[in-house]
């Protein structure tokens, strides 16, 4: 047993290593930026003033996103997806799969739940002993549940997901900003220093070019990193939108969520604007902000289904009700503020376009638009 947690506490020891090296190089190239080429460098001083202001505000941006990214707790299942205590000690006793599905099931069905496992069955996590909710799973990097986990990224020793994702895609933005600026105003003097004539004395070079000094090394790494990262990040952070765009993580763009009615990697999508509402929130002043803004709770999502799960209560839309546990039994919650906007616009549409059947179905927090394709 000791060893296990020695090994374990050298583990997430070690797992700090990636964020020290992104550290250290930030701290560097402030310096190399500041120091080496603002002070040392660019003899204009209102020019050492624009490139100052700017390059501190795109360094600010993308510190605050980085420190947020790594130090947002993930965000976990609540106490009600939880196996009673009576339940619990029926599970844990029970050594057929089917009679332990029974039991979960029975759990399961007063919960806000659409996805099952790829065979159809509950999803539970026999480790953290709770029934996932929808865009749950289990990181074993972390070793707990994460709701609506999309990757655990080694250079934020942290897990992506519900709580941090809104961080995580600015701070990939704020990282290519700021890259692209550094290279951006680094180029010239990175020419310059490269053509950088040999001569001993300052006084018989060019006047084109720059005297051969100690801040040469600090610019011309200074440009070969910043370009390498931006050309490393431009990729992720594409990737990254496009999921975004389409209400997907990561998890859910190799594997579809399966729902009852089978597979569907659209199960979560209700059209980009919506779509980038879920993750930045529906206040655009905030977006560009690393502050907390996304919709929802974490447990339940709006989805677009082709089929009403038969299995889910249905839930009648009343802004008075509230979430309590009653004898072990959940309640139903009130739809948020977002929720209720969903589910407004999507009403404004159909009164729009009165030629399209859309059925709207509120279920245990989830709004479920059903459409029918038409023949």
């Amino acid at each position: 047993m000791a060893p296990s947690h020695v090994l374990r506490c050298c583990q997430r020891v070690l797992a700090w290593i990636p964020v020290i090296f992104i550290a250290l190089v930030v701290c560097w190239s402030y310096y190399a930026y500041v120091v080496e080429l603002c002070i040392f460098t660019i003899p204009n001083t209102g020019e050492q003033i624009v490139y100052l202001i700017i390059f501190h505000l795109s360094f600010i941006m993308f510190v605050w996103s980085y420190w947020k990214t790594i130090f947002s707790t993930p965000a976990n299942p609540s106490k009600e997806f939880c196996l009673p205590k009576a339940d619990k000690e029926q599970y844990e006793k029970e050594e057929r799969p089917e009679t332990q599905q029974e039991i979960l099931k029975r759990v399961a069905k007063d919960l806000p739940m659409y996805t099952r496992t790829g065979t159809g069955a509950i999803r539970y996590c026999d480790r953290c002993q709770v029934i996932k909710p929808d865009r749950c799973h289990h990181c074993s990097a972390c070793d707990m549940c994460v709701l609506k986990m999309d990757h655990h990224c080694p250079w934020v020793n942290n897990c992506v997901g519900f709580s941090n994702y809104k961080y995580f895609i600015l701070f990939l933005a704020y990282s290519m900003v700021y890259c692209v600026f550094i290279a951006a105003t680094v180029l010239q003097y990175f020419i310059k220093f490269w053509t950088l004539c040999r001569r001993k004395s300052a006084e018989n070079c060019p006047k084109n070019q720059l005297p051969d000094t100690h801040a040469k090394f600090h610019v011309l790494f200074l440009f070969f990193v910043a370009a390498m990262f931006f050309i490393s990040i431009l990729s992720l952070f594409s990737y990254h939108l496009w999921l975004v765009g389409k209400n997907r993580s990561t998890i859910e763009a190799f594997r579809a969520p399966v729902f009852r009615n089978g597979p569907d990697k659209n199960g979560f999508s209700l059209g980009f604007s919506k779509n980038i509402a879920q993750v930045f929130g529906d206040q655009k002043k905030f977006w560009l902000l690393p502050v907390y803004t996304s919709l929802g709770d974490g447990h339940t999502f709006p989805t677009r289904l082709v089929n009403i799960d038969p299995e889910q209560p249905t839930v009648d839309l009343q802004p008075s009700i509230k979430s309590n546990v009653i004898d072990g039994q959940v309640s139903p919650r009130p739809l948020s503020e977002s929720q209720n906007r969903l589910l407004g616009n999507d009403q404004h549409y159909a009164e729009d376009h009165p030629d399209r059947d859309v059925t709207k179905t509120e279920e245990a927090q989830t709004v479920t638009v059903t459409m029918e394709s038409e023949s």
